[in-house]
């Protein structure tokens, strides 16, 4: 798996970085703006991977390459202790054995349930370096864009599509258009990648990116630490967006050197070296440009039942002219969620706070949540929960003792996997209750049957957690 690029970009015309990667992975146009493109990475799980392999055995065709193939157990995986092939997903256990039977009859490399490297997808492929920057990278998975924070092209796409770029390593796509999102302004404290995404999303709509490949740039965004770069690209799915990126720099070289499919030894400096050239000209132009420049960017939660619908965590509920919903949507979101115009979201009593998913899972994520819990404890009668994204995060959590701090704060502390970020028939939280969440999406009953979703960053679900409502965060912090 160890593979580097050769520069193919001196002295092009101005591109963006999306035209780049596109450009050395076009292997024929196909007319009407379509092209076949060559697919780097295949990753698979075990809710549709079972299926996309199944349906390419009994036609009779083989992996092109099995070893640019990953398949991992994740998103009906239980993630209670000595789990097993447990899950509470009807079917789910047919699924799970049907995934590892076939995975392994394909030669395809499967991160069992509780191998040392298993977790959810978008989480265990930067940590072993699986996606690399300038790769193409397809998933069976909505939130694949997550993984264009180390500037590759990563998408998701359905389960037929994935049994033709694993049987064939390509995929006819049509070329997206660009738009490049720069967010300018500090961070303030309390402040990190989930609250920048719900306030491009509030303002722009959750339609805002629908048809492009959206680059994130600017000071805010070259602040940010790698992971909390896979948080803003994750959210790009919720921007209605094709998938988003971030050139990589420094910061991505330092945390993919020696990872376990990063290139080695002679190889790697040939990487580097094409690696370097994967930033946006600067005279490149993009379909469409945004800029949200803040004196400083402040914590963020929503109130209803879309991404859009988010405010400032001091806001209240918008009235319906101040929603940008139509009326039809933000009515039904008043009563699905049981709120009333101008309530101070403070006042919004929860029954449940969720830190996982593969938004907010990561070690630096429980660090924040962990730094806000510290000494204190979860309010009487919130269950509370904290599920790590991946065994590798669980393991260093433990050994820094976060662990011992979620339990003594009242969180329950699970294995990895995607657990309650969505509801699949398996566990989730109760009728109408009402959760703050660091996951992606607050549809209806994303997260239980009719369970009032709030979606918001790890610290301010530690902190509301505590509070016993809706909180903001920055009134715990040192």
């Amino acid at each position: 798996m160890q593979e580097a690029r050769i520069n193919t970009h001196a002295g092009a015309a101005a591109r963006t970085l999306f035209d780049k990667i596109w450009a050395d992975h076009v292997v024929a146009e196909l007319g009407g703006g379509t092209s076949l493109i060559a697919i780097d990475r295949v990753i698979l799980h075990e809710r549709t991977g079972a299926i996309a392999l199944r349906e390419l055995a009994q036609a009779g065709r083989p992996i092109a390459d099995p070893a640019r193939a990953f398949c991992t157990m994740d998103h009906i995986v239980e993630t209670l202790p000595g789990r097993a092939d447990a899950t509470r997903v009807p079917g789910g256990e047919a699924l799970i054995k049907e995934t590892r039977e076939r995975a392994k009859a394909a030669g395809i490399r499967l991160f069992d349930i509780n191998a040392p490297e298993q977790g959810i997808v978008h989480v265990i492929s930067p940590e072993l370096g699986i996606v690399l920057p300038g790769v193409t990278l397809v998933c069976p998975d909505s939130h694949t864009c997550t993984q264009g924070a180390f500037g590759a092209f990563a998408w998701g796409i359905g389960t037929t599509e994935a049994e033709h770029a694993l049987a064939t390593g390509t995929l006819r796509v049509r070329k997206p258009k660009t738009m490049r999102v720069t967010f300018e302004g500090k961070l303030g404290p309390g402040v990190s990648a989930k609250d920048l995404s719900l306030t491009l999303i509030s303002t722009y709509g959750s339609a805002g990116g629908n048809g492009y490949v959206v680059e994130f740039a600017g000071s805010a965004v070259s602040e940010l630490d790698v992971e909390g770069r896979l948080t803003l690209c994750n959210m790009a799915t919720e921007f209605s967006a094709v998938t988003g990126l971030i050139a990589p720099d420094e910061k991505i070289f330092d945390y993919l050197k020696g990872r376990r499919f990063a290139p080695q030894g002679e190889l790697w400096e040939r990487a580097l070296s094409y690696w370097r050239t994967l930033q946006s000209d600067p005279d490149a132009v993009f379909d469409r440009e945004l800029t949200l420049q803040r004196d400083e960017f402040v914590p963020m939660i929503t109130w209803g039942t879309s991404p859009q619908h988010a405010v400032p965590v001091t806001g209240r509920v918008p009235s319906f002219e101040e929603s940008g919903a139509t009326r039809e949507a933000y009515e039904r979101a008043l009563k699905y969620m049981g709120i009333e115009p101008g309530t101070p979201m403070s006042s919004l009593k929860i029954n449940g706070a969720f830190i996982g998913s593969c938004t907010n899972s990561r070690i630096s994520d429980l660090r924040r949540a962990a730094a806000v819990l510290r000494g204190r404890r979860v309010a009487p009668g919130v269950r509370a929960i904290c599920v790590p994204g991946s065994q590798s995060v669980k393991r260093q959590a433990e050994a820094e003792g976060l662990d011992r701090i979620f339990r003594e704060a009242g969180f329950e502390w699970r294995e990895s996997g995607c657990s309650m970020c969505f509801f699949a028939g398996g566990e989730s939280f109760g009728f109408q209750e009402r959760v703050v969440s660091s996951t992606n999406r607050n549809f209806e009953s994303r997260q239980g049957p009719q369970t009032r979703t709030h979606i918001a960053s790890p610290e301010t679900v530690a902190a509301s957690a505590v509070a016993g409502h809706i909180a903001d965060v920055r009134t715990m912090l040192g």
